[in-house]
């Protein structure tokens, strides 16, 4: 495995997870996952889905800001950070929503639930895996953070052309392109900054940004790149049914605010939109503090942790009542002592009823109050 590019001590500093695992996604590809924060069943937990040409580091401030009372989880996406590069016919959408449901599944529990958290190509893996039953299972709430699920080449600002069909034509060159980025120098810091942040971004976030983009291996950086180039998503936003939040910076050229209005204009819950002025795409390191702010909100409101208690799940501890209920009321009729074996199912009866609307008059409670 590739390491992570060294980074700057401070908030960018990647955080030492409490743990690290490999992931077997659903074609074999092996991804790099990471564990952070308390490893608690109450704590709201929070996955983070990076975007292209980056890596787990670029959620280092976010992850630092939940991690203290939230479980988060962050992995590289395949051909980034620590995950080896997919194989021939290994880049495609539906090997994005592959990877994320096999995460899900690898780090957490049954009955536990996360906020899922995408920027730009994550917040697209998160559409791409709108539909699968592992993410509906799994997804409390969730949060498209400087993205598009269609027309990225068309919308994007990047080149400054007036003619949008030469600008559309430059893009596409750009986003295929397997051209070696070279060496990080105040030049290429320039590039980096007017492509990807508001005007307003310090250098330190700059150089940070710069060292993540500039260690992704050119051969993934361009087969990613072709898959968004004619990326179709729209038709899956409709399937993203849990509470859902955008995030957009006003400056950003990549994937500009028309995005996120079309985005929340076809979600079935949007939550809102939340604009950051003046910056750019990176929006996750540009201000981490406004982006946690949003998923801490939403794990705060719809729940990260374990999954409520639906109808089935509170009456699980009536198991068996319904069985022994005509046994209890004949004993009862008869006035006869209700056996043993036909109270069994009903220990723990009088705490579940606490916790959960039941049947009010129930024969059978009755036998077991009158023997207790």
């Amino acid at each position: 495995m590739r390491r992570p590019p060294a980074l700057p001590s401070g908030p960018y500093a990647p955080p030492v997870p409490v743990r690290d695992l490999t992931v077997v996604s659903a074609d074999g590809s092996r991804l790099h996952a990471e564990l952070h924060g308390p490893d608690d069943t109450g704590a709201p937990a929070v996955l983070l889905a990076h975007g292209w040409t980056c890596s787990t580091a670029f959620w280092a401030p976010v992850v630092r800001a939940l991690s203290a009372d939230h479980r988060v989880i962050v992995y590289d996406q395949r051909g980034h950070g620590r995950s080896p590069a997919p194989g021939p016919g290994g880049y495609s959408t539906n090997a994005l929503a592959d990877d994320l449901v096999a995460v899900l599944e690898a780090t957490l529990p049954p009955g536990r639930r996360a906020v899922l958290a995408g920027h730009s190509m994550g917040g697209m893996t998160l559409m791409a895996a709108a539909g699968r039953p592992g993410l509906r299972e799994r997804a409390a709430a969730a949060v498209l953070c400087s993205t598009g699920a269609s027309r990225l080449v068309d919308r994007s600002r990047v080149v400054p052309l007036r003619s949008p069909r030469v600008r559309a034509r430059v893009h596409r060159a750009l986003l295929g392109s397997r051209a070696p980025l070279g060496p990080i120098t105040p030049l290429s810091r320039r590039l980096v900054r007017y492509a990807t942040m508001g005007p307003g971004a310090d250098p330190a976030t700059v150089d940070v940004c710069a060292r993540i983009l500039h260690a992704c291996p050119r051969a993934v950086r361009a087969g990613w790149g072709r898959v968004l180039l004619d990326i179709e998503l729209d038709a899956r936003i409709g399937e993203l049914t849990m509470p859902t939040a955008v995030i957009v910076g006003t400056a950003d050229r990549l994937t500009p605010p028309e995005h996120a209005q079309a985005l929340a204009a076809l979600l079935p819950h949007c939550t809102g939109v939340t604009e950051l002025p003046g910056l750019g795409h990176m929006t996750p390191v540009e201000d981490p503090g406004a982006v946690a702010g949003v998923i801490r909100a939403l794990a705060e409101e719809y729940g990260g942790g374990r999954e409520p208690r639906g109808e089935a799940e509170a009456r699980a501890p009536f198991g068996g009542v319904r069985e022994a209920r005509g046994e209890a009321r004949e004993a009862l009729e008869d006035g006869r002592e209700v056996p043993a074996d036909v109270l069994a199912p009903f220990e723990g009866v009088r705490e579940a009823r606490a916790a959960t609307v039941t049947e009010a008059g129930d024969p059978a409670v009755e036998a077991k109050e009158q023997t207790a």
